[in-house]
C-alpha cells in the first residue's frame, strides 16, 4: 500500500491524536499579512559559521531585509556587518542579547544558527513572541525539546522551517519523485553515510573568558563550566552538553533523506547502535565511529554509519544515501554534489545465484542549472514564500519533519551510549519499560534557561 504524501501527512497532523502530533493551531495574536511590496525583516542569530550562509542567502532574496545580527561574541560583528553592507547596501543593527530581538516588534522572523543546545528555547521563545523561525539542524538537543517546538509552532500559528536544505535540492527532489513513482519498486531499506574523517581536538586547559564573549549566554541551558576553547566555536559539537556527535551534525541530513525515501512519518520501534571514540586521546566525549539500525513497525529498515577516521567510500559516496528497492537501488550524493545514480537489478536472474546476477544503470538525476541548484537559497526562498502566504503546510521541511529526523539522531546516540537494543513507542515518544533510556529523552536545564512545561 502506498504511503500518504508529505502534504497529506502535514494536513492530518493538525487533528490527529496527542503524543504523535499536536492539536489545531491556536494563535496568540493575528499574524502579520505581507503584500508583495512589504519588506520582511529578519534577525540572524549566530553569525560565526553557518550564520554566514544564512545572511548570504537571505541577501539574495527580494523583499527581505537583514535587520539584525545577533551573537554572544561581539568580536564577530565588524566583519559580518561589513559583508552584509556589501551585499545589501545597508548596515544591519547588532545586538548581543537575543531577548532584544524577541522584544523588537519590527522583526518578523529569526534565522537561528546557534549551537544545538539552544535551538529549542530560541525557537519556542520566537514563536511565543509572534515571529516565524528558520532553525538549523538538528532542530533539538533532545526528543522532548523537539516535541515542544512542534507544539509551539502550531499553537502560535508560526512558520517554522528546519535547516535540512537537501529537501530543496533539485537533484534530490527529482530522485524522490522517481522513488515515490515506483521507480525503484518497494523500498525496504535505506542507508545514510557520514564518512567524514576528523582529527583530534586534543586536550585544552580552561582559560579566561575572551573580551567581548558572553560565556554565560553561550552556555545558556547547559551546565556551567569554565571557559574552554575546546567547548567553544564549532568544537562544541563533540560534547554532550551542547552537541549531538557527527550523527547530529552532518548525519542529520542523510537521516532525513533516508526517512523521506522510506516515506516514514513516525518514529522507529527498535533501535540498535554501537559506537565509540577511537584512536585519538582528546577532550571529545561523542563517538567518532557509529553503526546504527532503526526498524519501523512494518519491518522496513534505516541504517546509518558515522566513520570519523580514515575509511573507504561506499558505492562512491562519503556523504550521502543508498536507497534499496525491489527493482534496484540508488546512490544519492549529498546536496553539495547533487547527483543521484540509479541501478536496476535483473530480479529474474537472482534465483540462479550470484554468479548470474546483473545490474544495468538507470536514470541519473542532477541539479542542472547552477542558478537554480543552490539548495540553501532554494530552502530560504521556500521559507520566505511561506512567511508571506502564512501556509506552513507548504514548507519543504516543516518543524515536524525536523523533529522526526532529529529524533533519529537522538535515538541512535542513546542506543550507542547504553550499548544495547532499545524498543520505542512512537505514539508515547518514550521507550518501552526502560526508565534508564527514558532519562535521555530530556535533560536538566540551568536556571533561568528552562524549557517550559506548557508552551
Amino acid at each position: 500500500m502506498k504511503s500518504m504524501d508529505r502534504r497529506t501527512f502535514l494536513r492530518k497532523t493538525t487533528s490527529a491524536s496527542a503524543g504523535v502530533v499536536v492539536g489545531q493551531s491556536v494563535m496568540a495574536k493575528p499574524s502579520k499579512q505581507f503584500s508583495l511590496n512589504d519588506k520582511i525583516n529578519i534577525a540572524v542569530i549566530g553569525i560565526r559559521s553557518r550564520g554566514k550562509d544564512h545572511y548570504r542567502a537571505l541577501a539574495k532574496i527580494p523583499g527581505v531585509r537583514i535587520a539584525v545580527l545577533c551573537d554572544i561574541d561581539q568580536r564577530l560583528f565588524p566583519e559580518a556587518v561589513k559583508e552584509v553592507e556589501g551585499l545589501t547596501g545597508y548596515k544591519p543593527k547588532t545586538v548581543n542579547d537575543y531577548h532584544e530581538v524577541l522584544s523588537d516588534d519590527d522583526i518578523d522572523a529569526v534565522s537561528i544558527a546557534t549551537p544545538n543546545h539552544w535551538h529549542a528555547l530560541q525557537t519556542i521563545w520566537a514563536c511565543q513572541a509572534g515571529k516565524d523561525v528558520y532553525v538549523e539542524k538538528p532542530v533539538s538537543h533532545t526528543i522532548v525539546e523537539g516535541r515542544k517546538m512542534v507544539e509551539a509552532a502550531r499553537k502560535y500559528g508560526r512558520v517554522v522551517q528546519t535547516g535540512t536544505q537537501a529537501r530543496s535540492s533539485i537533484a534530490t527532489l527529482k530522485a524522490m519523485e522517481f522513488i515515490t513513482g515506483d521507480g525503484l519498486g518497494e523500498i525496504y531499506m535505506t542507508k545514510g553515510l557520514c564518512l567524514k574523517p576528523r582529527g583530534s581536538i586534543g586536550h585544552v586547559n580552561n582559560s579566561e573568558i575572551p573580551d567581548g564573549v558572553n560565556w554565560d549566554a553561550f552556555l545558556g541551558p547547559a551546565p556551567y563550566r569554565p571557559f574552554n576553547m575546546n567547548r567553544f566555536h564549532y568544537k562544541w559539537h563533540w560534547f554532550w552538553d551542547t552537541g549531538n556527535s557527527d550523527l547530529g551534525n552532518q548525519g542529520i541530513h542523510q537521516a532525513d533523506i533516508g526517512r523521506w525515501a522510506l516515506a516514514k512519518y513516525t518514529h522507529p520501534v527498535r533501535i540498535q547502535g554501537i559506537g565509540n571514540y577511537f584512536i585519538w586521546d582528546s577532550d571529545q566525549e561523542t563517538p567518532n565511529i557509529q553503526m546504527l539500525e532503526f526498524e519501523y513497525e512494518d519491518g522496513t529498515i534505516l541504517q546509518f554509519e558515522v566513520r570519523g577516521l580514515g575509511t573507504n567510500a561506499e558505492a562512491g559516496l562519503r556523504i550521502g544515501n543508498l536507497i534499496f528497492g525491489s527493482k534496484g537501488w540508488m546512490s544519492m550524493a549529498s546536496e553539495e554534489v547533487g547527483k543521484c545514480q540509479t541501478f536496476y537489478s535483473d530480479i529474474n536472474l537472482m534465483e540462479s545465484g550470484f554468479s548470474s546476477y546483473k545490474e544495468e544503470p538507470g536514470p541519473v538525476f542532477t541539479s542542472g542549472d547552477p542558478e537554480t541548484s543552490d539548495s540553501v537559497l532554494n530552502h530560504f526562498n521556500n521559507f520566505i514564500e511561506c512567511v508571506r502566504s502564512r501556509r506552513w503546510q507548504d514548507l519543504s521541511a516543516d518543524i515536524l519533519e525536523g523533529h522526526l529526523s532529529s529524533s533519529l539522531c537522538h535515538l541512535g546516540n542513546i542506543a550507542c551510549r547504553l550499548n544495547r537494543t532499545l524498543k520505542f513507542n512512537p505514539h508515547a515518544e518514550a521507550f518501552v519499560d526502560d526508565k534508564e533510556a527514558d532519562s535521555y529523552l530530556s535533560k536538566n536545564y540551568r536556571s533561568p534557561y528552562n524549557l517550559p512545561q506548557q508552551v
